[in-house]
């Protein structure tokens, strides 16, 4: 059996300590910038390299967190953040942006790239195109099953990183906006305010927290996982004190090494779990989604508050894994002739290093005796080596400056340092760094870049046959229908639908499903079925899993990337460029970071769309709030989820793939592009949810007059979203 790595988090230096004297074979941590969890202690530019070096000199692996999405002003600080630690033996960068992963890719090309699980990959086809892109490992969304990580790894042969410890996100990871439409801090941004621990009501129930998972806790599940072919064990937090990274890591070491060792004999004791339930943990733990798709049972309902862990418990910790400072015993030898080099040799680790210093000097007055010779070699100061013995070989009397001594002591610690590095196989001297390519200079908007304002450059996207109807009243350039259309309407009807459409010069497209698991490729299966057949002119994607699906079968020019399919710089926008022609701008960046992102590809020949209107999707999750509220009556439709300040979120449960989805208490309305707006968009769409077809019908009336001329709309109660202000 394959020895699984242990993957520890460290949110500062003393973590990083703890978790490797307590057995991780690997940490991963986050430098100021760039990082998932911006609040967090994080190391500076000098602290990584020096964690790098650290971790090494024990033979151990560090990956550095860059899994945030990156504005088109940002992405060329990559370079100069990410160079020198590079250079150093950077173990991987965990990486969310697409665009991110090619500019990585390009400059660092020897680096490994890990994909994180901000990037939601719920399969193989996911996990395949990202490793076209030179992905090696997978972090794959939390929500999957045991069986369904085995599947990716059997049919890709991709590296899998799975979490076995920690605090659960309620939302699949990378699909949340929730804290960054209600507050500004996004969890995109490593900045999440966690608006999933607060308390909600829904259902008729009184206020309680159903969107509080419980903390993740594997240690019983150990032996399945350790025969799942997974790659690397994660613990979740890096927000959490040293003490937690250390105390959780020495339990799961424990076990693992227990399990390699006598799998006959796996049985964890009640101390440990009561241990690990005191550590930084929620009242209530579970083992995840490995073995479930969802359920009440996964919720903390009555409290998300972290139990306080004993004080006894942390001193313990303390003593063993942070109070003193890892070393590794050496020992040596030097030999001091007159008129000869001193030579310095020092043993650790199963390697040696010999060092030579100045001439030796005849002593005249005051010899260097043994004694001091020794003394001066031991003392290593901070380095990772302790000198304990040290033979002094002088034929006579020599004299050289201590400082003479002590310059050549510190060269000698320094080779071996990087000896044992070598010998650790982690050494990565003359990697190859690309240099960085100038910026490609805006020429300004082309002609055909400015605003287009007919009727045809409204598309809508409807959910329910109602508001079909309304917009089959206007005739919009495009009509997104939701995949389930498929499911509810006859299939000759639907064809008839399209044929009609197309001689009236509108199109009919299908939206995918926002979550696609392996149980859900019937429904891509039918879309591919409602292209060939005509009934759709293209799909407008929103996971990797369908752009895969489809992109296989040579139709990628058919396909529409969602927003959810973050474009923030020119490096992933030209990833989409390469396999479709259109995309839509991302709901988080401002007017200003889209005319930016526009002007860094003055020449692309993909055409940018935005939405203008609709609830957004907070939240997409696997667990399902009538099960929790209530029981699962398998019957799609509309609950309503009640916040603390009384604001109504409609969620919508999709009974087909099986999640929710959690739509914003008020709609986007961005009415005021209009009037001058961004150039360079060609496509405005209209999302509706919850509306009637009566709601819908005004408000297509409402957009179709703002093509002609500007006027206030008729509705109080919406949200520019960060349209103005952006996200940090």
């Amino acid at each position: 059996m394959k020895k699984v790595e242990l993957l520890a988090p460290a949110g500062n230096f003393q973590a990083l300590k703890g978790a490797i004297k307590a057995g991780a074979d690997a940490v991963y941590l986050g430098g100021g910038a760039y990082g998932a969890r911006a609040y967090a202690d994080n190391f500076t530019q000098e602290e990584l390299c020096a964690g790098i070096h650290f971790a090494h000199v024990f033979g151990k692996k560090v990956y550095l967190t860059v899994n945030t999405l990156v504005k088109e002003r940002e992405l060329d600080g990559l370079y100069d953040f990410l160079q020198p630690l590079y250079e150093k033996g950077l173990d991987g960068a965990i990486i969310q942006d697409l665009g991110v992963l090619r500019y990585v890719r390009k400059h660092f090309p020897q680096l490994p790239l890990h994909a994180s699980t901000q990037m939601t990959l719920t399969g193989s086809g996911g996990a395949a195109l990202v490793q076209q892109e030179g992905i090696t490992r997978i972090v794959p969304a939390r929500e999957l099953s045991l069986e369904e990580i085995q599947k990716i790894k059997r049919e890709t042969g991709v590296e899998i990183e799975a979490f076995i410890h920690g605090a659960m996100c309620y939302c699949y990871s990378g699909q949340c906006l929730l804290s960054s439409m209600l507050g500004g801090r996004s969890g995109n941004r490593g900045r999440c305010a966690q608006p999933c621990r607060l308390p909600y009501e829904g259902m008729g129930k009184a206020q309680c927290y159903p969107l509080s998972m419980r903390d993740m806790c594997t240690l019983e599940l150990l032996p399945r996982l350790m025969k799942a072919g997974i790659d690397s064990f994660k613990i979740e937090g890096r927000m959490k004190k040293p003490a937690y990274a250390a105390g959780v890591t020495a339990i799961y070491r424990k076990y693992m090494d227990l399990y390699e060792k006598s799998p006959e004999n796996y049985q964890v004791s009640k101390e440990d779990m009561d241990l690990l339930r005191e550590l930084y943990i929620r009242s209530e733990i579970g083992d995840g989604y490995y073995k479930r798709h969802n359920g009440k049972e996964m919720i903390s309902i009555h409290s998300p508050a972290y139990l306080e862990t004993p004080k006894e418990v942390l001193e313990e910790i303390q003593r063993k894994y942070l109070a003193d400072e890892p070393f590794i015993k050496g020992d040596g030898e030097i030999t001091l002739i007159p008129e000869q080099k001193a030579v310095l040799v020092l043993r650790a680790d199963k390697v040696s290093v010999s060092v030579e210093s100045d001439v030796v000097q005849k002593a005249l007055k005051q010899p260097l005796s043994p004694e001091k010779i020794a003394k001066q070699i031991k003392k290593t100061g901070n380095s990772l080596v302790k000198v304990e013995q040290v033979k002094v070989f002088t034929p006579e009397p020599v004299f050289l400056p201590v400082s003479a001594l002590n310059q050549l002591r510190r060269n000698a610690v320094t080779a071996l340092e990087e000896a044992v590095i070598c010998k650790n196989h982690l050494a990565y001297s003359g990697r190859a760094v690309v240099p960085r390519q100038e910026k490609i200079k805006s020429k300004g908007a082309r002609q055909a870049d400015t605003i287009l304002k007919t009727a045809k450059d409204l598309h809508v996207l409807v959910q329910t046959r109602a508001q079909l109807e309304a917009a089959l009243s206007i005739l919009p350039g495009r009509i997104y229908l939701d995949y389930s259309f498929l499911e509810r309407e006859n299939h000759e009807k639907l064809k008839f639908l399209a044929s009609d459409l197309k001689e009236k010069g509108t199109a009919l497209y299908f939206a995918s499903p926002y979550i696609v698991r392996d149980k859900d490729y019937v429904y891509l299966r039918k879309l591919e079925e409602a292209l060939k057949d005509g009934i759709a002119e293209g799909i407008l994607v929103r996971n990797l899993e369908t752009f895969h699906f489809f992109a296989g079968d040579g139709l990628s020019h058919r396909l529409i990337p969602d927003a959810n399919l973050y474009v923030w710089n020119r490096e992933a926008l030209q990833f989409w460029e390469e396999r479709t022609q259109e995309f839509f701008l991302p709901l988080e960046c401002n007017q200003y970071e889209w005319e930016e992102l526009l002007a860094a590809c003055p020449e692309r020949k993909i055409q940018a769309s935005a939405i203008v209107y609709g609830r957004l999707p907070m939240m997409v999750t696997a667990n399902c709030l009538k099960k929790t509220f209530e029981a699962c009556n398998q019957t799609p439709g509309l609950l309503t989820l009640k916040d603390r300040y009384g604001k109504d979120f409609p969620v919508y449960t999709d009974c087909l793939c099986c999640y929710n989805v959690i739509y914003n208490s008020v709609p986007l309305s961005l009415h005021r592009l209009f009037p001058g707006g961004v150039s360079g968009i060609h496509h405005f769409r209209l999302d509706f949810t919850v509306e009637s077809g009566g709601e819908t019908q005004r408000l297509l009336t409402y957009f179709s007059s703002l093509m002609e001329e500007y006027r206030e709309p008729f509705y109080k109660e919406y949200t520019t979203g960060h349209y103005k202000r952006g996200v940090e």
